[in-house]
C-alpha cells in the first residue's frame, strides 16, 4: 500500500468527525433543496416531540436553581446519561443523512468515514475526562487558569470558545432551515426562526437539566429508529451482511468499485492537516466539554465517555449498513427517482426513502421527526456553552472579578442566550444562499489551534505560564483564521481570485503547530516572578487532578 494511501485513508478516518459533528449538518445538505410533500405524520411526531420537550423544560425550569443547576444539571447527572447525551451531541441529522448517503454513493469510503468519527475519542478518555472533572467547575477556562491569571486566561479561552460557538451555530442554523426545508416543505425563514425559538426556550428555562435530557431524548430516539430500519431492511436478505454487500456490488449504479477505498484527500498534506483539526479540535469543542461538568466526579466522566464511545460506535455501524441498504432497496426501485435520474430530494435523501420504503408514511415521518430533534439537541448545547463563557468566564470572573452573585451570573447567562439566539436567527437568514462548509473547519482548527493546545498544556506542563498560554492561544487563534481566509475555500471560491496564497483548505498541521511553538516560547522566554509562582502551583494541581481531592462536589463522595 502507497504512502499516499496511507495517508488519504488515515485523513478519512479524522474526516468523520464532521460527518458526525453538529455543525457539519449544515455541510451534508446545502445547495439547492428540493421541497418534499407536506407529510402529516412527520408533524404530528415533530408536535408530540416538542410538547414532551416544553414539558422537560418546564419541570427542568423548576429545578434549576443556583448556577450548579443551570451550567451543569447540578452535577448529578450519572455516567450513562452523560453517556447519553454527549452521543446525542453527535449523532446528528448530518450522521443520518450525510453518511448514510455517503455510503449509498461511494460505499467503502463511507464506512472508513465512520471509523474515524471514534479516533479523537481516547484522547479525551485517557488524558483529559476525569482531569476535566476534578479541576473544573462550570467551563474548561477553569482549567486553564487553574493555576494562572484568571483575566487574561479567562479572556482567551471565552474569545476561542465564542469563536466556536458562533461559527458552530450559524452553520447549524443553515443546515437546520434546508433539512426542515427537505422534509417538511416549512419555508427557510421559518424554520431558522422556529429552531432559534426553541433553542432559547430550553436553555433560558429549562438550563442543562433541559438541554441534558432532550439530548438523551433525541439519542434514544435515533438508536431506536436507525436500529429498527437496519433490521427491517436486513430482514429482506435473511439478515447475511455478505448477501447485502454482494448485492450492492451488483447493482450500485456509479460504476466505482463499491468496495475498494477511493481518491478523497489524496493529497497528505490536507489528509494530516484535517485529521490533525478534527482529532485535537474534538477535544477542545466547548459544549463537549461542558458535558464533564455535568456528573458526580471523576469516575462518572470516565463512563460517560466509555458510553458515548459504544452508542457512537454502534450508530455508525447501523448507519453504514443503513447505507448499503438503501443502494439495493432504494437505488433499484425507480419510485424513488426522477425523470432525469436522479434520486427525489437529493443524494442525502438515502435514509428517508429507505425509513419509507421499509416502514411506510408513519415510520418516514417518525424518522423526519428525529432529525428535526437532532438539530434542537445540538443547537442548544451550543447555545449554553456559549452563554456560559460570557456570564461565567467574562462576567463574572473578568469584570466583576469574582464577586457576582449567582442570581445575576444566571440572569447573565439566560440574556447572553437569549442574544445568542438571536444572532443564530439572523445570520443563519443571512447566510442562506452562502457555502458556509468553511465554517466547520475553521471551527474545529479554532479548537484545535486556540483551546487544546492551551487546556492540555496546562494540565501536563509545569513550565506553561500565563503569558505563553496568552499569545501562544491568540497566535493559535489567528494563525486558524488567517490561513482559512487565505486558503482555495474563501480566497478562490468566495472572493474570486484565480490563486490561493495558502495552497491548502485544512490550515491545523500550520496553526496547531504554530499555536504550541508559541506557547512554549513565550512560557519558556517569561522569567518573571508570577510565572515561578505559577510553576510552584503545578504540583498541587496535578494532585488535585489525578486524586480528586478539593473537587467541586468531592465532598460528598
Amino acid at each position: 500500500m502507497s504512502l499516499n494511501r496511507i495517508l488519504t485513508i488515515s485523513g478519512l478516518f479524522a474526516l468523520m468527525l464532521l460527518a458526525g459533528d453538529p455543525a457539519w449538518a449544515a455541510g451534508a445538505i446545502e445547495g439547492e433543496v428540493t421541497k418534499q410533500p407536506v407529510n402529516l405524520s412527520a408533524i404530528s411526531m415533530f408536535v408530540i416531540f416538542v410538547c414532551i420537550t416544553l414539558g422537560i423544560t418546564y419541570w427542568a425550569a423548576r429545578r434549576t436553581k443556583s448556577a450548579k443547576d443551570f451550567y451543569t444539571a447540578g452535577g448529578g447527572i450519572t455516567g450513562f446519561q452523560n453517556g447519553l447525551a454527549i452521543a446525542g451531541d453527535y449523532m446528528s441529522a448530518a450522521t443520518l443523512l450525510g453518511l448514510s448517503g455517503l455510503v449509498f454513493a461511494k460505499g467503502y469510503d463511507g464506512f472508513v468515514y465512520s471509523i474515524g468519527f471514534l479516533v479523537g475519542w481516547p484522547i479525551i478518555l485517557f488524558m483529559m475526562a476525569e482531569r476535566l472533572r476534578n479541576l473544573g467547575k462550570f467551563t474548561f477556562a477553569d482549567i486553564c487558569s487553574f493555576r494562572l491569571q484568571q483575566t487574561p486566561i479567562r479572556s482567551l479561552a471565552a474569545s476561542g470558545a465564542l469563536s466556536v460557538v458562533v461559527l458552530y451555530l450559524i452553520a447549524q442554523m443553515v443546515g437546520a432551515g434546508k433539512l426542515i426545508q427537505l422534509l417538511f416543505g416549512l419555508d427557510y425563514a421559518y424554520a431558522v426562526v422556529l429552531v432559534g425559538i426553541m433553542m432559547m426556550v430550553y436553555v433560558t428555562f429549562g438550563g442543562m437539566i433541559a438541554t441534558t435530557w432532550v439530548q438523551i431524548i433525541k439519542a434514544c430516539l435515533l438508536l431506536f429508529g436507525g436500529t429498527f430500519m437496519v433490521v427491517m431492511a436486513m430482514s429482506q436478505f435473511g439478515f447475511n451482511f455478505e448477501a447485502l454487500a454482494t448485492k450492492a456490488t451488483e447493482v450500485h449504479k456509479s460504476g466505482i468499485s463499491l468496495m475498494a477505498p477511493g481518491g478523497l484527500l489524496a493529497d497528505p498534506v490536507s489528509a494530516i492537516s484535517l485529521g490533525l483539526a478534527l482529532m485535537f479540535g474534538t477535544a477542545g469543542l466547548p459544549h463537549i466539554l461542558m458535558r464533564f461538568f455535568t456528573v458526580t466526579d471523576a469516575k462518572e466522566a470516565r463512563k460517560s465517555v466509555f458510553y458515548a464511545t459504544g452508542f457512537i460506535g454502534y450508530f455508525f455501524m447501523v448507519v453504514c449498513t443503513m447505507g448499503l441498504c438503501a443502494i439495493v432497496i432504494v437505488g433499484t426501485d425507480s419510485s424513488f427517482y426522477d425523470a432525469a435520474g436522479k434520486l427525489l430530494g437529493g443524494g442525502n435523501m438515502a435514509a428517508m426513502h429507505l425509513a419509507q420504503a421499509v416502514g411506510g408514511d408513519l415510520f418516514f415521518g417518525f424518522i423526519s421527526a428525529v432529525a428535526f430533534a437532532t438539530i434542537l439537541a445540538v443547537v442548544s448545547g451550543l447555545a449554553l456553552a456559549g452563554a456560559s463563557a460570557i456570564s461565567h468566564d467574562l462576567y463574572a470572573s473578568v469584570f466583576k472579578k469574582g464577586k457576582a452573585t449567582e442570581q445575576q451570573e444566571i440572569r447573565v447567562s439566560r440574556i447572553a442566550t437569549i442574544c445568542l439566539g438571536l444572532l443564530a436567527i439572523v445570520l443563519g437568514i443571512a447566510f442562506e444562499k452562502q457555502n458556509i462548509a468553511f465554517m466547520v473547519g475553521l471551527a474545529f482548527g479554532i479548537a484545535g489551534s486556540a483551546n487544546f493546545p492551551v487546556l492540555i498544556l496546562s494540565m501536563y506542563w509545569k513550565g506553561l505560564t500565563t503569558r505563553g498560554a496568552f499569545i501562544g492561544g491568540f497566535i493559535g487563534l489567528l494563525t486558524a483564521l488567517i490561513l482559512v481566509i487565505l486558503s482555495p475555500t474563501i480566497w478562490v471560491s468566495i472572493f474570486g481570485f484565480e490563486e490561493a496564497i495558502f495552497p491548502y483548505n485544512h490550515p491545523a498541521l500550520f496553526s496547531m503547530t504554530t499555536a504550541f511553538l508559541a506557547i512554549y516560547v513565550f512560557s519558556k522566554l517569561d522569567n518573571s516572578e508570577q510565572a515561578r509562582k505559577e510553576a510552584d502551583l503545578f504540583d498541587s494541581q496535578s494532585v488535585r487532578s489525578q486524586t480528586g481531592v478539593g473537587a467541586e462536589g468531592a465532598s460528598a463522595h
